[in-house]
């Protein structure tokens, strides 16, 4: 089962306090200082990120990585040509989240 971004969101009160925000914040900061390896891959037409997360990991749910690695903010909208930064190894990316 693939690790959320949602998974520290808590209920402070009645209302949900959202954590995915500081998730990706940590991602993006980690490929920045160089503690995830990552690769370069350049979209073509008709690629989305789930597939590309499908085939890399496994599992299409982790769109979402390949997306705050890419400082990309809503991944159903990435036109071709767009470079990504796609970690190497899942499971350091997500150690961070």
């Amino acid at each position: 089962m693939p690790v959320s971004r949602y998974q520290k969101d808590m209920i402070v009160g009645d209302q949900p306090r959202l954590m995915s925000a500081s998730a990706i914040l940590r991602l993006r900061q980690a490929v920045a200082s160089g503690q995830i390896a990552t690769r370069e891959l350049v979209l073509v037409e008709g690629q989305r990120l789930d597939q590309i997360a499908g085939t890399l990991y496994g599992d299409g749910r982790y769109w979402w990585v390949i997306a705050a690695t890419s400082g990309i903010g809503w991944g159903l909208q990435v036109p071709p040509g767009t470079r990504l930064l796609v970690p190497t190894d899942i499971n350091t990316a997500l150690g961070f989240v």
